[in-house]
């Protein structure tokens, strides 16, 4: 099978597009022929300095195709059903192997590469929201990178939840293509203080609930910009900005919380996670959310693909096409 490879990591320019052994599935595995992958923020990071399982190393969370090989003790998929499909890396190839309890079937009607854009991003947008934020109507939710597929995801979420949403983006003309979503208040992060703004918007209150992405310098921005009793979600760091030591101490004093969130964590527990996920592809499914899809680049383009995520041009997801 082609895929896009890399034998050390680093900047995009690491990527090689070459022939490599298709992979093996096991009795309790199924192997995907890869029609769509869904870059994730993880896939970035990875590629930058993550951990390589093997060399030449496949990256890549988070894929959709259709099942081409089922092993035996598997039973709840078959041959020729339409899946999108979670694991630690191998999406960036033509084959791919998943897994039964990170694999969810494509409603008909669902575009392949549309259904390949879900799992990660609206599934933690929603646990991020009500699992973990707990997230009520009336209350003001903070959603940073709003223009990201999580931030789209989360925006959606929390309006159709009854919530005030505030978000933040780097530009005023992608802050606007986030309000027919549900944006209420936009936030230039690069012409404001983005915890005075908030501060502002809710009258020195600040928000119930924050989502954050991007971490570093953000997230502890963050931690002053939260309401008595708020509660923020980390899950990420789209900021680069590496290790940070957080000061904490207000939190204590103001019955605030900051939870960390991955869902890979979650989907290895109780099939409440799953069962989440299906729910939110068959939303999507019937047109009651909207995935984003920005770009779609051939899989031999990998590097291109990764360059253009990081200079921070895209406004949803960003598709690999084998």
């Amino acid at each position: 099978m082609k895929a896009a490879v890399y034998y050390e990591t680093g900047a995009p320019s690491v990527f090689r597009y070459e022939e490599i052994a298709d992979p093996l599935y096991n009795d309790g595995e199924i192997l995907i022929k890869v029609e769509a992958i869904s870059i994730e923020g993880g896939d970035t990071l990875n590629r930058l300095g993550g951990e390589m399982s093997q060399s030449p190393h496949v990256v890549g969370y988070q894929c959709a195709g259709t099942i081409v090989g089922v092993g035996a003790l598997v039973n709840v998929f078959k041959v020729g059903d339409r899946v999108v499909s979670l694991g630690m890396d191998g999406s960036h190839a033509e084959l791919r192997v998943g897994y039964p309890q990170f694999t969810w079937a494509i409603p008909d009607g669902l575009a392949t590469d549309v259904a390949a854009c879900i799992p990660t991003a609206y599934g933690t947008a929603h646990d991020a929201l009500f699992e973990f934020g707990r997230l009520q109507q009336g209350e003001t939710a903070l959603i940073h990178a709003g223009a990201s597929g999580t931030g789209i995801a989360g925006i959606q979420l929390a309006k159709r939840a009854g919530a005030r949403v505030i978000a933040t983006a780097s530009s005023d003309e992608r802050l606007e293509r986030l309000k027919p979503f549900g944006l209420d208040e936009p936030i230039n992060y690069t012409q404001c203080d983005f915890v005075d703004r908030v501060r502002e918007l809710t009258g020195g209150r600040g928000a119930d609930v924050i989502i954050d992405s991007v971490g570093g310098i953000t997230q502890q921005a963050s931690l002053r910009a939260m309401a008595y009793r708020g509660r923020m979600v980390s899950f990420g760091n789209a900021g680069r900005d590496g290790a940070q030591l957080l000061d904490v101490s207000t939190i204590g004093q103001n019955n605030q919380s900051l939870t960390g969130y991955f869902l890979g964590a979650e989907l290895f527990g109780a099939p409440r996670a799953h069962e989440m996920i299906s729910k939110l592809i068959g939303e999507v499914a019937r047109g009651e959310l909207q995935v984003v899809i920005d770009q779609r680049f051939p899989l031999s383009d990998a590097e291109l693909a990764h360059s253009f995520i990081e200079q921070r041009r895209a406004f949803g997801r960003v598709v690999l096409v084998p």
